[in-house]
């Protein structure tokens, strides 16, 4: 998710500095009753990429909203603690950058479960399954990446998508990488693209009033998962993955699952 210059670096840093959740990363200094080590006193610190609704995203009231931060909210209150938001770039999440520089204590921004994350990254259990998906203008005849060949498809930099579209699009589609969500629709509504290819909760905040449709989805077999830090964190991916269990058990998880992917 990322390549942009700076416009978009201005926009992260202008949701970055929201208040009203976020926070500068502490010293890693705090810690639990239980033992568990945090980055703030008293709250669990969790960076995301903003905008990617319907995971992450600033609401009409200006707060962090989304499955994903309604999600780890709900596991900080577990934990008694708050819930404090940084936004970072995607790269600076995936690579882990952002846990080895004490900004946050976990990772919550619809990152895939891969053996290549896996090597940096300790993920707690899978909490959502999800599909690509190719999003193209409404009067578009493309029915699948096939359809691509000599046009421009515009992927999020870092990204499962981005892989997916650069393994299995015609070698004379050219891919585009943007930094963010925001970016990679805009481009799209200005015709600077011919589709997008990103998660399909996402591609479907984009429809637009039927402006623009899904051409097609893929099962890549991807599941989300929350990330810590590779080493020293076993304490807290067994406290989270107990508060996704308690979760799924008293049906707090099928009632954010529903408000954001079914209602």
């Amino acid at each position: 998710m990322l390549n942009k210059a700076r416009t978009a670096l201005a926009a992260v840093l202008a949701l970055g500095a929201l208040t009203a959740t976020a926070c500068s990363g502490g010293g890693g200094t705090a810690e639990t009753e239980s033992g568990i080590p945090l980055v703030n006193e008293g709250a669990l610190t969790v960076c995301s990429n903003v905008p990617f609704e319907p995971f992450e995203y600033v609401g009409d009231d200006g707060e962090y909203t989304g499955f994903d931060m309604d999600l780890t909210r709900e596991i900080a209150a577990g934990m008694g603690l708050e819930l404090e938001v940084q936004n970072a770039s995607f790269d600076g999440l995936q690579s882990g950058t952002v846990l080895a520089a004490n900004q946050c204590d976990l990772i919550a921004a619809a990152v895939s479960i891969t053996p290549e994350r896996e090597k940096n990254l300790a993920f707690s259990d899978p909490y959502y399954d999800s599909l690509q998906s190719l999003l193209v203008s409404a009067d578009s005849t493309a029915k699948s990446l096939e359809d691509m060949g000599g046009k421009k498809i515009g992927i999020q930099q870092g990204t499962t998508g981005e892989t997916y579209a650069r393994d299995n699009a015609p070698s004379d589609t050219e891919v585009i990488a943007y930094q963010t969500d925001a970016e990679l629709f805009q481009a799209l509504q200005a015709g600077n693209i011919d589709a997008v290819l990103q998660d399909l909760p996402v591609n479907l905040t984009h429809t637009d009033g039927d402006s623009f449709t899904i051409a097609a989805t893929y099962p890549t077999g991807e599941a989300y998962g929350l990330a810590m830090k590779k080493e020293g964190s076993e304490k807290l991916v067994e406290e989270v993955n107990k508060q996704l269990a308690a979760m799924r058990e008293n049906g707090k998880y099928t009632e954010l699952y529903d408000k954001y992917f079914t209602e």
